[in-house]
């Protein structure tokens, strides 16, 4: 099979994408309004920048109809947010934040999901997550217009949360006591529960 994007649908491109990239992190990003709203919900385009300066990403998309996602609208307000991650135990609380919920009602309070004051910034924190970094807005690059299109926010990371619990005797996390979740292919998701190691090779010359 031989897929040309140039001739895909926004909507056909998106379904082979996250069919084939995976899995995915997820980042269950928090962010407020000016008026003080807090919002909550999940997004799987996410990874890690560079660590000099410490950097991540996340990106919301355009809905069907082309607007901004409540996430975007925030954080173009308060230039703010955290990126907490997901365990399984957490799995359907994410879930149920993926709603379409109306601008300025908040996923904490609707879902009865647990908060906590952040250190440094407005917005809180999912109280129950094992990693939660706080962040500034670096930039927000738009890529594409329209349906679909990216809003591609970097986040300047100012300090983790990282609960005792996930950590191993070496004081780094256990990614056996994490138990993460990532987004695979349509509705399936994935645990990090299973793993293999394998050494990096050592190109230096003797």
């Amino acid at each position: 099979m031989l897929l040309d994007f140039s001739t895909l649908k926004p909507r056909d491109a998106y379904g082979w994408m996250i069919a084939t990239i995976m899995p995915r992190p997820i980042a269950w990003v928090s962010t407020i309004s000016l008026e003080g709203r807090t919002n909550l919900a999940p997004f799987s385009f996410f990874q890690g920048v560079t660590s000099n300066p410490p950097t991540l990403m996340f990106v919301p998309v355009n809905s069907r109809d082309g607007v901004k996602k409540d996430t975007i609208r925030n954080i173009e307000q308060v230039p703010e947010f955290v990126v907490s991650l997901v365990t399984h135990g957490q799995a359907e609380p994410m879930n149920q934040t993926s709603a379409l919920l109306p601008y300025g009602e908040s996923e904490f309070e609707k879902f009865a999901v647990a908060s906590l004051p952040s250190e440094r910034i407005r917005p809180p924190r999912v109280a129950g997550a094992p990693v939660a970094f706080e962040c500034t807005l670096d930039r927000i690059v738009q890529i594409g217009e329209g349906p679909l299109a990216a809003n591609v926010v970097f986040g300047r990371i100012l300090l983790a949360h990282v609960s005792d619990a996930v950590l191993g005797p070496d004081g780094r996390p256990d990614p056996g006591k994490l138990d993460l979740i990532g987004r695979m292919g349509g509705e399936t998701f994935t645990r990090t529960t299973e793993r293999f190691d394998l050494a990096r090779p050592d190109f230096r010359r003797g």
